[in-house]
């Protein structure tokens, strides 16, 4: 049997496929390459380039391949973005999902993998925030996802088909043996962004807000590694596969840095200053966004290794000067 990897030619798919190939998994990789990279698919897994939401070429590949398990992380996601394209993320996240979950009951699939968000919460009353609190997301990207979940939900109660979606937190960091990273051009994740400001890659790091109610007035984040975030996910497939029931899971660590806590992490690691530059908050952002993190320890047994800032911020700086000397070497 072979497992199904969307958007695996992508920053976290791509580390997906790699823990999978290490794991000794049959790997299938579709990706239609819109912000991936052919290059971030490991050797060890079959490459095919296509969309999620083409019907035909899904229901052959999970015919051809003998796939038991789909991970599902192609989609957009920039949450600014979702509120300027409110269509276009509702085309690529909610409707290319619906058209995946179809071929996958069609080809009766039992293990089914989501990679949601913690924008389906918008702005929670508490922190942390649980899988229990009120969802209403503020963003387009929010509730593009939180359909999604709504769709798995239904499905999984009409047909023969378990899940697990995993919402994420600020996912950050890079692989720690330097195969795989954040390459997306025009990524807005925070440590990227600071990473290649540090590197002098851009002139200055605009902080998008400074007058929240947090203790420094800039937003909070739970920052989780890419790399404990994928294992989570090969967590789940063990847990479908043993006949785990479908369940909603939080994925993060359970603590907050706020946006300037992270600066100086990134001036630490890359022992050197930067300009930052204080400006408007930006529209679908909370102020604080913490997971409530108990339930997918019990779940799922998960043990994040890597929950650390100052090793995420080690990671992805890596990783940014790997990509700075590709360029300069080409």
């Amino acid at each position: 049997m072979s497992v199904l990897v969307t958007g695996g030619a992508g920053y976290i798919g791509s580390h997906m496929a790699l823990e999978l190939v290490d794991a000794g998994e049959d790997v299938v990789v579709l990706d239609n390459l819109s912000t991936g990279y052919r290059r971030s698919v490991p050797a060890g897994a079959t490459f095919v380039e296509g969309n999620v939401g083409d019907p035909e070429l899904v229901s052959r590949l999970l015919r051809d391949y003998e796939i038991d398990a789909i991970l599902h992380f192609a989609g957009s996601i920039v949450v600014p973005d979702s509120v300027t394209d409110p269509l276009g993320y509702y085309l690529n996240n909610t409707c290319n999902s619906r058209t995946l979950l179809a071929c996958a009951v069609a080809a009766k699939i039992p293990n089914f993998i989501f990679s949601s968000t913690a924008a389906v919460y918008g702005i929670p009353e508490i922190n942390p925030v649980t899988e229990t609190a009120v969802l209403q997301p503020i963003s387009p990207y929010g509730s593009s996802k939180l359909m999604t979940e709504t769709m798995l939900r239904d499905t999984a109660e009409a047909h023969p088909l378990r899940f697990v979606a995993l919402r994420y937190f600020n996912v950050a960091g890079a692989d720690p043996k330097g195969r795989s990273g954040q390459s997306t051009p025009r990524a807005t994740h925070l440590i990227k962004v600071a990473s290649e400001t540090a590197l002098g890659m851009r002139p200055s790091l605009d902080v998008y807000g400074t007058d929240y109610e947090t203790p420094d007035g800039t937003c909070i984040r739970d920052y989780i590694h890419v790399t404990d975030l994928v294992r989570a996910h090969l967590d789940a497939l063990r847990y479908l596969r043993a006949g785990g029931e479908s369940i909603v899971l939080n994925c993060g660590y359970g603590k907050g840095f706020s946006v300037l806590d992270v600066v100086e992490a990134v001036k630490r690691a890359a022992r050197s200053d930067f300009p930052v530059r204080m400006a408007e908050r930006r529209a679908g952002d909370p102020p604080a966004l913490v997971a409530g993190a108990d339930r997918i320890h019990e779940v799922l047994g998960w043990e994040p290794q890597l929950n650390d800032l100052d090793t995420i911020v080690e990671h992805a700086l890596a990783w940014e000067k790997h990509l700075k000397d590709d360029r300069t070497a080409s």
